[in-house]
């Protein structure tokens, strides 16, 4: 006669140890990508999960070519205000009856004309009249002449010697 084998022995298991479940626990403890359940660890009592907090970014430096760009817009505008200004109180930009100073009365190609205040020292002549293109000319017994040709607008200004008051 043969004796049974033990209770909860698996008589084919040949030197292997024998597995028990303990009460209540799933087969397999839950491995990642699975969701967590309410209860566990990391989720707060009411059971929604807290929200995944974004790392902050990086604030971003401004680089060499970006503040190249900026200062060459600024030289830029610069240049061109400056420009502007200088070219308003030039000959080209008088009118009869504004004030006029010299920097080199002996010069033939460029005098350095200018408009000022009549009341300023600097003012040497009064523009009498202004006379578009070349082919007329002031008279020479009564004004200085000057001509400006090229670059545009070619005029003549009739120049009156002024003292400023």
């Amino acid at each position: 006669m043969s004796t049974p084998p033990p209770q909860g022995q698996n008589p084919f298991a040949q030197g292997q140890q024998t597995y028990s479940q303990p009460q209540g626990q799933a087969p397999h403890p839950p491995q990642g990508g699975f969701p967590q359940q309410a209860g566990q660890p990391g989720f707060p009592p009411g059971g929604a999960p807290y929200a995944p907090v974004p790392p902050e970014q990086p604030r971003r430096k401004l680089g060499f070519k970006t503040i190249k760009n900026i200062v060459v817009g600024v030289i830029i505008v610069g240049v061109a205000v400056g420009g502007y200004i200088a070219s308003r109180d030039d000959a080209a930009q008088a009118k009869v009856g504004d004030c006029m100073s010299i920097e080199d009365a002996n010069s033939t190609t460029d005098p350095g004309l200018e408009v000022v205040d009549c009341t300023d020292s600097s003012a040497k002549y009064k523009v009498a009249e202004k006379k578009d293109g070349t082919s007329e000319g002031c008279d020479r017994t009564k004004y200085s002449e000057y001509t400006e040709t090229g670059g545009g607008d070619d005029f003549t200004l009739c120049l009156e010697d002024y003292t400023a008051k």
